[in-house]
């Protein structure tokens, strides 16, 4: 995946004007026409089921179904409507703004094919026509990477500000649980479906990933392996024996003495050596003794 990567990079760097620019702004539009159609027909939604997409449809000869199906609103209560569409339209436009056009629509139109693909594999393998009426995972995907980037960004849900990772957080564990629920249910198609939608996130950011996780349990092994829980234990009765956390080496100074001063430890001593600021690149270190 991160081959592939590479060259998506290579690709976008060598076609700046690949794609559509504005690309969210023409999904936006095209959507609210969308529901505007379906509020003028008396809330008929089979008079717009027509750019849905389906693999009977398509081998029929309706070909335009492959792109109109991101036209269909995700819901049709308008609140729901115009917060969700105000949303991805924020992220979409920032994300073009990160990556640029090129790199932008190849990552939306990557997750739009990954879900036809999905569709159709489905549809091939039990025989059902599956409808795919809804981006739901293609901008599930976008908030994935848009997480990614800004994990620190604050958007208001209702009137409490919260960070879009802890947002991300929370889709990926109903993402989850959607998916345990398939399992459970033994819908094997319900379940791999979602997971084939987001294989672009994974091409994109799977390198990102693995080094947080190995950061994550980098720092996990080191809380938890004895020579840190020696060396807190150490500290804690120190403190309750002597009154003071940390004292130099050299000088004897304490951080209860001189609260305002620097203290640290050395790597190089063979134990728990403490040095105050003056004496920390200023001393002999202590090694075992032959």
């Amino acid at each position: 995946m991160n081959l592939l990567n590479r060259k998506i990079d290579e690709f976008c760097y060598r076609h700046p004007r690949f794609g559509v620019p504005n690309l969210m702004k023409v999904i936006v539009i095209g959507t609210a026409i969308v529901y505007f159609l379906y509020l003028l027909t008396g809330y008929n939604y089979s008079a717009i089921s027509f750019l849905t997409f389906d693999l009977g449809s398509l081998l029929r000869g309706e070909i335009w179904r492959l792109i109109t199906f991101v036209f269909v609103p995700t819901s049709f209560q308008p609140f729901f409507l115009i917060i969700s569409l105000f949303f991805y339209y924020f992220i979409g436009t920032a994300l073009e703004r990160e990556w640029g056009t090129a790199k932008f629509n190849i990552y939306y139109f990557g997750g739009m094919a990954l879900s036809l693909a999905g569709v159709i594999l489905a549809s091939l393998f039990t025989g059902q026509d599956y409808v795919l009426s809804s981006t739901y995972y293609v901008n599930m995907s976008m908030f994935f990477a848009f997480a990614m980037l800004y994990p620190d960004a604050t958007v208001l849900l209702l009137i409490v500000p919260v960070k879009i990772k802890y947002l991300a957080w929370l889709d990926a564990a109903l993402f989850a649980l959607s998916i345990a629920g398939s399992l459970i249910r033994l819908d094997i198609v319900g379940a791999l479906l979602p997971v084939i939608a987001l294989l672009n996130f994974l091409v994109f950011f799977g390198a990102d990933l693995t080094a947080w996780v190995g950061r994550k349990s980098g720092a996990a092994a080191h809380r938890t392996s004895p020579k840190t829980i020696r060396y807190k234990k150490a500290v804690r009765e120190q403190m309750k024996e002597k009154g003071y956390h940390h004292k130099c080496a050299v000088c004897g100074k304490t951080d209860t003495d001189y609260p305002n001063l620097e203290f640290r430890y050395c790597s190089k001593c063979n134990g728990y050596y403490c040095y105050c600021s003056e004496h920390i690149n200023n001393h002999v270190h202590i090694v075992d003794q032959p």
